[in-house]
């Protein structure tokens, strides 16, 4: 953006003549910034407390969030006729292990009758209350007669009510149920299946509204220190971004409640660090510049105005480009997925809004003081163009293409490592970091049951084709048992149950030789599918590891789908922002190398330093939207200043510049970012440390030889075609005097 026809020079403003009116409209300007910030103060007043409440619309059963079109939802829709009427059951497993004798049994059983009674802590309701209507709980001893099995069937409906301090009512649910099953005497017991992986996600996701803000706050207030050197300046950038995150998540808290967006926990933890992080980077941006306009104008209400008037364009820019991005995401067939998107988008804008208006009114209102003790003066000095930075770009100016060729091979080897990455997804009990009860528990199910059992694939049939198929199915590889839904269970001295029939419709539980989290047991679902629907044209394949097929299979059509259209958006808002098509290509295509390079390393360190299994399915598409977005964020910083400069010097000249002047603020944007989001390896998820770890590695890989010396030295190389079609490709060049036209960074 070239600020000359915009600015006023600092000679002029000086004027004794025009020492009165400029008086008269700083106070005007001052008036205003009291005014903004109070508006804000009351804005945040009402939306703070709502961003307090996020977790308790959270909603984290990922099956819940396949399409429509999904076997799994189909069977599911059917399988609903065989639990308790308008409830769908969410169980839990309750796995006790010690001398299974008649004693033994008869005391569990007695067990089974009393724990419904127990007290829910901060829930005024039993356990008992959450339990599907007509529920039976039977004592299922193993065949080795060491471990007997409880399936608890708990209405999913009673527990998406939270409790009365708005936390979700499963964890306290299956916290109660867990300290009821360790009081029986001679047994280890472990709760476990759906619900208890359920309530302990529930559990890892409730430290977000504590643990996560405050070690961010934290590791964002100790760089903002280093950077500013100064104790006063560092927390109101951080202050500023709180302001940003309440506000953005009270607008996602009112839009989850009514249900217009989906939120669950890891959009909730991905919309804390991206807001704070990319709200410090705006507000970096934003004090360097001012802190630049302060040495050219005595006024800071001067200032003030050239600086912001030179962040707009490229915050703006970048704040667009990142919201398009995400907004992509809507492409996905997952609504997790999709729900990401607005969810990230409005916590953007959010950022946006405060830093281009409450941070400014905040500098304007406490002035120079603000920056002690190293406070910028009236001076006409311009510090950055000399440093460590001033050196970069000389080495990118005085050897290009070794430069270009020697970054691009760097990335170009790390990123050979990129397709050795698993992403074939995680079991349930991989998706943690440490060892949680339910974790333990299906390990220890797996070692006295048939490794499916508690949670088998459900089979829905026509009756008439029931026999076929299950006679198809007896011989499918990865099939152990065969069991229809029955009327009820077996209870001696009682009528034998019968098949349960429903509307024509006959359920077959399938219990597998793989556990049913496992990558093992999904990859059986396309041969139980194929036998099922030769034997049956109407039979349906369903239950909790079918579900994790169809995601997988949804990640790969989201892959597929999303990355080549957010390319495609991206580019064209670069080519509108640069008035160029040469130069979004050049930025496109090193940030999508770093991309690979970030994938490679990450394949190196999941395997080799924290040995995780694998990643999540959809670990790809999130590593590549937070990636290009951000990777092009701060590409689109320097490249805006370089084509200010270049307007003025020419192109190589501008490149130069651009470089040194903007190389401090955007490294050490690209660090609190990148340390924002490495926060995320705090929680005990992998999918979210592993999320952390690459947005961080590939933002400072972005930020330290993207950013800093591939794209310049191409840029160099190129000259004046990096322009191309614009004016400036032809190497038209036009001289300005303004002393206060700099970085638009």
């Amino acid at each position: 953006m070239d600020t000359n026809s915009t600015e006023t020079s600092s000679t002029e403003i000086n004027k004794p003549e025009n020492h009165k009116a400029q008086t008269k409209s700083a106070r005007k300007y001052i008036a205003l910034a009291i005014a903004v910030i109070v508006a804000w103060l009351a804005i945040s007043g009402s939306t703070g407390p709502l961003f307090g409440k996020l977790s308790s619309v959270q909603k984290n059963d990922s099956s819940g969030f396949l399409p429509s079109s999904a076997e799994s939802t189909k069977a599911t829709a059917i399988a609903t006729k065989f639990t308790a009427k308008d409830a769908q059951v969410l169980p839990a497993l309750v796995v006790f292990v010690g001398t299974v004798d008649q004693a033994g049994i008869a005391h569990l059983a007695e067990f089974a009758k009393s724990f419904p009674a127990a007290q829910v802590p901060g829930a005024g309701k039993t356990i008992g209350d959450y339990l599907a209507t007509g529920a039976q709980i039977v004592p299922i001893p193993s065949q080795d007669g060491k471990s007997v099995l409880m399936s608890v069937p708990f209405d999913d409906k009673k527990l998406g009510v939270p409790l009365a301090n708005n936390k979700p009512a499963l964890p306290e649910v299956i916290t109660a149920l867990r300290l009821e099953a360790s009081k029986v005497a001679g047994f280890e017991s472990h709760v476990t299946g759906i619900g208890g992986i359920l309530a302990d996600l529930f559990g890892s996701f409730g430290s977000l509204d504590s643990k996560l803000l405050l070690i961010t706050g934290l590791v964002v207030l100790i760089i903002l220190i280093l950077v500013y050197r100064s104790p006063v300046l560092a927390f109101i950038p951080l202050f500023c971004s709180f302001i940003a995150l309440g506000v953005g998540g009270g607008i996602v808290y009112l839009l989850a409640k009514a249900e217009l967006i989906a939120l669950d926990g890891q959009s909730q933890g991905i919309l804390s660090v991206l807001v704070i992080g990319a709200a410090t980077d705006y507000a970096l941006l934003l004090i360097a510049r001012y802190r630049e306009e302060l040495h050219h104008f005595d006024h800071r209400v001067d200032a003030m105005k050239v600086a912001w008037r030179g962040v707009i364009e490229p915050i703006a820019a970048s704040g667009f480009t990142v919201i398009a991005g995400l907004l992509v995401l809507s492409l996905s067939e997952l609504k997790s997925v999709r729900s990401l998107g607005p969810v990230a988008a409005i916590g953007i804008i959010a950022a946006q809004l405060v830093m281009l208006t409450l941070l400014p009114a905040i500098l304007v209102l406490l002035g120079r003081r603000v920056f002690w003790p190293k406070v910028p003066r009236h001076d006409d000095v311009d510090g950055k163009l000399h440093g460590v930075w001033s050196r970069v770009a000389g080495m990118v100016g005085n050897h290009p293409r070794r430069t270009w060729i020697s970054s691009g091979a760097l990335l170009l080897i790390a990123g050979s490592f990129a397709f050795q990455l698993n992403t074939a997804g995680l079991a349930q009990t991989e998706t943690f970091t440490g060892h949680p009860d339910s974790v333990v528990g299906l390990s220890v199910l797996a070692e006295h049951f048939p490794a499916g059992s508690g949670d088998p694939t459900l089979v829905v049939v026509k009756q008439e084709d029931s026999a076929t198929v299950s006679a198809a199915l007896k011989v499918t590889p990865g099939v152990a048992l065969i069991a229809p839904t029955l009327t009820g269970p077996a209870i001696p001295g009682a009528p034998a149950p019968t098949v349960a029939v429903h509307e024509g419709w006959i359920q077959l539980e399938v219990t597998l030789d793989k556990p049913a989290d496992s990558v093992q047991a999904q990859d059986l679902i396309p041969g139980i599918r194929a036998a099922a629907h030769k034997a049956s044209s109407t039979a349906l394949v369903g239950g909790s590891t079918a579900a994790s097929y169809d995601i997988q299979v949804a990640n790969k059509h989201d892959r597929d789908i999303i990355i080549p259209v957010a390319l495609l958006v991206i580019g064209i808002i670069l080519a509108l922002l640069l008035r160029s098509l040469v130069a979004p290509v050049v930025l496109i295509a090193t940030t999508v190398l770093s991309f690979a390079a970030t994938l490679g390393i990450c394949d190196l360190v999941f395997t080799h330093l924290f040995h995780f299994k694998g990643t999540d399915g959809s670990f790809p598409l999130f590593a590549f939207v937070f990636l290009v977005a951000l990777g092009i964020d701060y590409n689109i910083f320097l490249m805006t200043r370089i084509r200010e400069e270049s307007k003025k010097l020419g192109t190589r000249p501008g490149i130069l510049k651009g470089v040194t002047v903007t190389g401090g603020v955007i490294t050490s944007a690209g660090i609190v970012l990148a340390a924002t989001f490495a926060v995320l390896g705090t929680l005990p998820l992998v999918f979210l440390a592993e999320l952390g770890f690459a947005v961080a590695f590939g933002v400072l890989l972005d930020t330290i030889v993207v950013r800093s010396l591939l794209v310049p030295a191409l840029s160099y190389e190129l000259n004046d075609r990096v322009w191309w079609p614009s004016a400036l490709s032809k190497g038209h060049v036009a001289e300005s005097d303004s002393p206060t036209s700099e970085i638009n960074a």
